[in-house]
């Protein structure tokens, strides 16, 4: 059985730390250019660095996203962009086009170069092409079952790693291939700037009856008939773990410090614990699945994992997440006063049970018993989003704990 690596997304320096502190053994974030996350914050060249630096204080690899499908005009910044980050030595690069994968072995060979799962890796014959091309690892297409995991494993090179999907969004198209966005509002999702219309509402029109609108299932005037339920393989750590697969990958890019913090801690702790003991694994699982489910989410399918979805994998009648919690901040320094530094989220007030999720997987329920802004003034509710306010909750804190409030 291979030791499988947790790897978490980052949209910005903060989220990776959090992922970082709550369980990552790998990060993967964006760059300002040639990644498929335009809108995430991503990362500047300074701050791929900083995150470089503090991940691998702390044993954990990043890899950085070049996956665009490239056009002409994208070369000549693409090879620039390589040599810089050259400099900076992330861990690997993770790329879907084969101009691109060329020019990151001429200009940067000593980093490892990661297949996208933008590349359609559906078989055993294309994980041993990109290996023989200088791929340490290829990301598998989203639309493998775990039996053609396995038949990939024994008919690729032993040191070649398989990355997997096993949890978060699923593309409506072809392992993320994807011209919606680009009909509808000329912005282009090989190129970063997915504008999500699979998550529309959408009704059937017959051509001789325009303004007619048909729906495809039982609601009112349409259906989110593109709208998929999100990847959750919680329940499937043994199958996953005995597939071959060497790195479990978390989809979500764009997502708060909150969902990363919650996804990363649940499944550490279930690797963990699988890892140690069958029997503890089993034991835990009501633990994981109220843990996972603290987080937002659009219902929870298997995929393709054993064997094609049916119509139960869509959801039709809303487009709208379900949110149990909402993010209030994360735990910054102490100052002289023994307040703890926070840059608030969303509000809260004095007099509030709030709670306080911790890396350990422990939570903790508190009130909230002083806010303070940086002048120093008494406030009995933090209004301001990204406001910096110093607060009390009656017990020690640690940084990167997390503040988040029960809806």
């Amino acid at each position: 059985m291979r030791r499988p690596e947790l790897l978490i997304p980052a949209s910005s320096l903060e989220v990776l730390k959090i992922a970082v502190m709550y369980g990552a053994d790998a990060v993967y974030i964006g760059g300002e250019a040639f990644g498929l996350r335009a809108k995430a914050k991503n990362f500047s060249m300074e701050e791929m660095k900083e995150g470089i630096a503090f991940a691998h204080e702390h044993d954990v690899k990043v890899y950085i996203t070049a996956n665009i499908l490239a056009h002409n005009s994208d070369l000549e910044g693409v090879r620039e962009y390589f040599e810089e980050l050259r400099e900076i030595r992330p861990d690997a690069l993770i790329i879907s086009d084969p101009g691109v994968f060329a020019i990151a072995k001429e200009v940067c060979p000593e980093i490892e170069r990661h297949v996208s799962t933008q590349a359609n890796n559906t078989n055993y014959g294309t994980y041993r092409f990109w290996y023989e091309q200088g791929a340490t690892r290829v990301v598998s297409a989203r639309e493998l079952s775990l039996a053609e995991i396995k038949e990939i494993r024994e008919n690729i090179p032993d040191d070649l790693e398989i990355e997997t999907f096993i949890h978060g969004a699923m593309c409506i198209s072809y392992s993320g291939r994807c011209l919606l966005s680009n009909y509808f509002t000329g912005r282009d999702a090989n190129q970063g700037a997915c504008t999500h219309p699979c998550r529309w509402k959408y009704a059937v029109v017959e051509e001789k009856r325009p303004g007619e609108y048909l729906p495809v299932y039982e609601n009112e005037r349409g259906t989110y008939i593109f709208n998929s339920k999100d990847l959750c393989m919680i329940e499937h750590i043994p199958e996953l773990m005995e597939s071959g697969i060497d790195s479990f990958k978390i989809e979500g890019r764009m997502k708060t410090a909150l969902y990363v913090a919650t996804v990363a801690r649940t499944y550490r702790k279930a690797i963990d614990d699988y890892k140690e003991s069958p029997e503890l694994y089993k034991k835990n699982m009501p633990w994981y699945l109220d843990q996972i489910s603290n987080c937002t989410y659009r219902q929870f399918t298997t995929g393709f994992f054993f064997g094609k979805p049916s119509d139960e994998a869509q959801i039709y009648d809303n487009n709208t997440y379900v949110k149990e919690y909402t993010y209030l901040g994360i735990v910054g320094e102490q100052n002289t006063d023994g307040l703890y530094r926070i840059e608030q989220r969303n509000k809260f007030s004095v007099g509030e049970a709030i709670e306080v999720m911790k890396p350990d997987g422990s939570n903790i329920v508190v009130t909230v018993r002083r806010i303070v802004d940086e002048e120093g003034n008494a406030m009995e509710s933090a209004p301001h989003p990204q406001q910096v306010l110093y607060i009390d909750l009656g017990q020690p804190l640690e940084m990167y704990d997390i503040l988040r409030r029960k809806e």
